[in-house]
């Protein structure tokens, strides 16, 4: 992959008026920009007070000039930061002159996609970037930065040296000898297959949890009118997010609040009573109110604990199937229920709360992080996204393959390469165009 020739530029700052806005540069005419705007030979790595001017020689601001010679820079090229003022007039006009000069404006992610091609970064820590800006709980933050170091990389790392070691003795025997590996050596083989195995596995382990703190989860509220969704919303958020009446039918659209429970980050999102309704506007709410539940990676069903009405997902007719579920039974400060984890209702867990008094909601919240797979996080906990995951099963599915393959050391060897090719698409030892246009473009501008 050839290195990049534009010069390219972006705001690094997020967009709106602030104290400050930084302009970002990258490219082989970095330096030549620099002097164009500031009419001065910047001193590499020092923070220099200047006018940036324009074309016709009146000054756009009044900042901060910063130049960073390659390769110590965050690209790996010539990089010049522009400190301005914060106001968009004052960016727009810096980014417009840039524009005129010759540089060309950054696709997402267009800088960090740079450092890793210039060896600044692996793909791994690259995406911890993303990881890093995109953190919603300071828990994630903290194991995002963790990968972003190299912790992650240097795990991979080793262990694809470790194949790669074993690898090059099978192969010696494939060049120097006339007879397939020995009888002795398959427990030698086996032996080291089941420790790479276990290694990985370990790592396996470790980065689930990393891929949910990574995107999050989505939890929806269902249930029939009044059932108490959104006194439950309210409840979890600990804000008065949505609107609570005795009127069946106040929330007709989807409403959400993002709360964290064990530093993971959990967008709840309020629905529609479910019920049969010939307004049209209430309808439209209920179809929204399904349709949410197709992609949430948990349903959970409020039902009202003092009424024995059906559910409103029984009055639809709609059956959520295997779909990751629980029901919640409300209002059991008035029924008399026990509160807490009660017996499974429709084959769901159960849950007996009262989201008015808060009776049965630290109950509630293990449950919901239980149903989401997540056990928590500690100081070994990988952040790790959902490509890291099943590049690791596969290298797994090699080496089993590789099990069963004593008979022909060329199989054997190969399995072992196929194992270590995976284990490079983590760190982009091994890449395609196609999976960096798919990471990088999901980057923020300017990044």
């Amino acid at each position: 992959m050839s290195a990049p020739t534009r010069t390219i530029a972006a705001r690094a700052t997020p967009p709106g008026v602030g104290g400050i806005g930084v302009v970002r540069v990258s490219g082989p005419e970095s330096l030549r920009i620099s002097h164009e705007l500031t009419g001065r030979q910047l001193k590499p790595r020092e923070a220099t007070s200047t006018a940036f001017h324009g074309r016709d020689g009146r000054a756009l601001d009044y900042g901060i000039a910063i130049l960073f010679k390659a390769p110590a820079s965050y690209t790996g090229e010539d990089v010049l930061e522009l400190h301005c003022h914060g106001g968009p007039v004052i960016i727009d006009s810096v980014l417009a002159e840039l524009s005129y000069l010759g540089v060309d404006f950054a696709r997402p992610g267009e800088f960090t996609e740079r450092a890793f091609l210039n060896g600044k970064m692996d793909l791994a820590q690259a995406e911890a970037v993303a990881d890093v800006i995109n953190s919603q709980t300071e828990v994630a933050a903290r194991c995002a930065l963790r990968s972003l170091s190299g912790n992650f990389s240097k795990y991979i790392e080793s262990i694809s040296k470790n194949i790669d070691s074993f690898r090059v003795i099978i192969e010696a025997n494939i060049d120097f000898s006339e007879d397939p590996v020995e009888e002795i050596e398959h427990s030698v083989i086996k032996k080291k297959i089941k420790e790479l195995k276990g290694i990985i596995n370990d790592l396996i382990d470790r980065s689930k949890p990393g891929e949910l703190l990574s995107t999050g989860a989505e939890v929806v509220l269902i249930g029939a009118p009044n059932a108490g969704k959104s006194s439950l919303l309210n409840t979890l958020a600990r804000a008065e997010r949505a609107i609570v009446t005795s009127t069946p039918g106040t929330t007709r659209d989807l409403l959400d609040a993002t709360i964290s429970l064990e530093g993971l980050a959990i967008r709840l999102i309020d629905t529609a009573g479910l019920r049969q309704s010939e307004d049209e506007i209430e309808a439209e709410g209920m179809r929204r109110a399904i349709a949410a539940t197709e992609r949430a990676d948990l349903v959970v069903e409020v039902r009202d604990d003092t009424q024995n009405d059906p559910s409103g997902l029984e009055i639809l007719g709609h059956d959520l199937g295997d779909q990751n579920r629980i029901v919640v039974l409300n209002k059991c400060d008035l029924s008399g229920r026990t509160f807490g984890t009660a017996e499974e209702a429709d084959g769901a867990p159960a849950v007996a709360i009262s989201a008015t008094t808060r009776q049965g909601i630290d109950a509630l919240e293990k449950v919901l992080l239980q149903q989401l797979g997540y056990q928590g996080v500690g100081e070994d906990t990988i952040m790790a996204r959902r490509r890291h995951i099943d590049a690791m099963q596969r290298a797994n599915s090699h080496l089993d393959q590789a099990m069963i393959q004593f008979e022909s050391t060329d199989l054997l060897a190969e399995e072992f390469r196929l194992a270590q090719r995976a284990l490079g698409e983590i760190t982009g030892e091994v890449t395609v165009e196609d999976l960096l246009g798919d990471i990088f473009s999901n980057f923020c501008i300017g990044k």
